[in-house]
């Protein structure tokens, strides 16, 4: 099916946006039980069924527009959401090479790559853009190559250079985050990086996790889900623009809670590149109202005992505790306790 691709959308503001019943369908819910611990949950990032959120390495969808342009005027407000350590520079280029190839081989229509030795030539048709430049020649394009290719992909993305038997994060563009900021963490190991997350240290599951990356190989990524909500489908939830996002979170009622409040699931992408050994971590937000999940009913009745049950310390982590009773309100009529059947499909 034809991608069509909504022009008007808005993040912020008057807050444009919804997804089509195409969207709806794709949309990557994470809750496989009735109830939810934090975990790694890796698997390889092989081709996913057609249609869905992973059948590409890099997934281009409806809202693609709308979120370049809310890209656009986050690093036009505050360019340190992209920085990058002087040692990145080899992965910044990985990263481009990536991306333009695997986008150009996803979707020829809207991208093509040509290459003749160093010279290469990038069109990005939905974007309108066409560009010659030099591979390994930051004099040969408009910004640096980590900036330049991010500006044309949905989703954040973080370089991790590997020392010491760690992970240091040590480049990125950084504009969809929930309540993190790249500014913060730049240049900090791996452990420290993860060190708020609630129960899963006492666990061992960074630990584990850390050893899996350190042996992860090219040619090999890897993925997992992760989930937070936010109010309005807001992608700017950094700690920078707190100001702007904190005190909506009072404005949810059980009446409202349908409208307002979004389930914010991310698709985290992990690639190992092959020049500079560093790994890319990709992550890929997608946002979708109370209302929109409730025409799956099996999200709704699921996501309800999901939110009803969730540890107090993660209800915390996610910042969701002043709304929480409000959407286990809202979603209650649309859970009868009946059986739901294993894993995320509907019913």
């Amino acid at each position: 099916m034809e991608t069509i691709f909504k022009q008007d959308e808005t993040y912020r503001g008057d807050f444009v946006y919804s997804n089509s019943p195409a969207a709806i369908r794709r949309f990557p819910f994470p809750f496989a039980e009735d109830r939810y611990m934090y975990s790694v949950n890796i698997e390889p990032h092989t081709a996913g069924p057609a249609g869905s959120v992973t059948e590409h390495p890099f997934d281009i969808d409806e809202h693609y527009l709308g979120e370049c342009r809310e890209r656009a005027l986050v690093l036009a407000q505050d360019p340190g959401r992209c920085m990058a350590l002087p040692h990145m520079m080899e992965a910044q280029w990985d990263t481009l090479e990536l991306m333009m190839t695997s986008l150009a081989a996803s979707h020829p229509g809207h991208f093509q790559l040509r290459r003749d030795g160093a010279h290469w030539t990038w069109e990005n048709r939905l974007l309108g853009l066409e560009q010659r430049f030099v591979f390994g020649d930051t004099a040969s394009l408009p910004q640096p190559p980590l900036e330049y290719i991010l500006r044309q992909v949905q989703g954040d993305w973080v370089l991790m250079d590997q020392r010491q038997d760690n992970l240091f994060m040590d480049a990125g563009m950084v504009t969809t985050q929930a309540d993190w900021s790249l500014d913060f963490d730049l240049g900090m190991s791996f452990t420290e990086w993860h060190g708020p997350v609630p129960l899963a240290h006492e666990l061992g599951i960074f630990d584990r996790a850390l050893k899996y990356l350190l042996h992860l190989r090219v040619g090999g990524p890897v993925r997992r889900l992760n989930w937070t909500m936010t109010i309005h489908p807001r992608l700017d939830t950094s700690p920078e623009r707190y100001c702007d996002w904190g005190a909506e979170r009072a404005a949810v009622t059980r009446e409202n809670a349908g409208e307002l409040v979004h389930l914010r699931v991310e698709l985290q992408t992990l690639f190992r590149l092959p020049r500079s050994n560093a790994i890319g971590f990709g992550v890929r937000c997608y946002l979708i109202s109370l209302q929109e999940l409730a025409t799956v009913p099996k999200w709704a009745a699921r996501l309800h005992r999901v939110l009803r049950t969730l540890p107090g310390e993660l209800v915390d982590y996610k910042g969701i505790t002043r709304y929480r009773q409000a959407a286990i309100d809202w979603l209650a009529p649309f859970d009868d306790a009946r059986m739901l059947s294993e894993g995320t499909a509907p019913d």
